[in-house]
């Protein structure tokens, strides 16, 4: 049962909130005194505090000392969800190669593609697309280091018409073939952290 509180609730948006450990970060870092958190999940925190105790500007501070950000645009927002539900797609699901990325995006939000995709190349220094293309690259390198599946099986799981495709798409955003990654993997692999902050590609 939730506890009650007796102080406003209050919605903070945060980008670049990337995987369960930038959850467990903010959880840790806001367990203070004052502060109570209804809710915590990928980009978006709910919580009510004692303003007596805490400011909210504190608050604040805190979250964006770990590289984290407050968005309070409303564009900016939309872009983020975006973001999340990219990833939630990629890595967090067990991808559905009979679903395009497009149909899943316009299902989820509601909004057309061309809407989505436009707004997400106006907030962002990459498109939509390749947004999407790298971190689907990022789960090809993870499947292809557990070994359970071939190579034509993670094709076909991830939405590629052919292991030709794949295997092209690879080598142009990785810059190496699928045969020279398996003999290093560990050492190729990029953080979701640094493909939601674009620092790399």
């Amino acid at each position: 049962m939730m506890k009650l509180t007796t102080f406003p609730v209050r919605t903070i948006n945060v980008k670049n909130m990337t995987c369960n450990c930038c959850i467990y970060v903010i959880r840790h870092e806001l367990a203070l005194d004052g502060i109570e958190l209804h809710d915590i999940k990928l980009g978006t925190i709910i919580l009510s505090h004692d303003t007596k105790k805490i400011s909210m500007k504190k608050i604040e501070s805190i979250i964006e000392s770990f590289v984290f950000e407050i968005i309070i645009n409303k564009e900016k927002v939309l872009v983020e969800h975006i973001k999340q539900a990219v990833i939630d797609l990629v890595h967090n699901s067990t991808y559905n190669a009979m679903v395009r990325n497009s149909d899943y995006l316009v299902e989820r939000f509601g909004m057309s593609y061309s809407y989505i995709s436009t707004l997400f190349s106006k907030h962002e220094s990459k498109t939509l697309e390749k947004f999407t293309i790298l971190h689907k690259i990022e789960k090809v390198k993870e499947l292809i280091e557990y070994g359970e599946l071939t190579l034509s099986e993670i094709a076909y799981m991830m939405g590629y018409s052919s292991v030709q495709y794949l295997s092209s798409q690879f080598k142009t955003i990785t810059g190496i073939s699928v045969t020279e990654y398996k003999v290093t993997p560990s050492h190729n692999r990029s953080g979701l952290d640094k493909l939601i902050l674009g620092e790399i590609f």
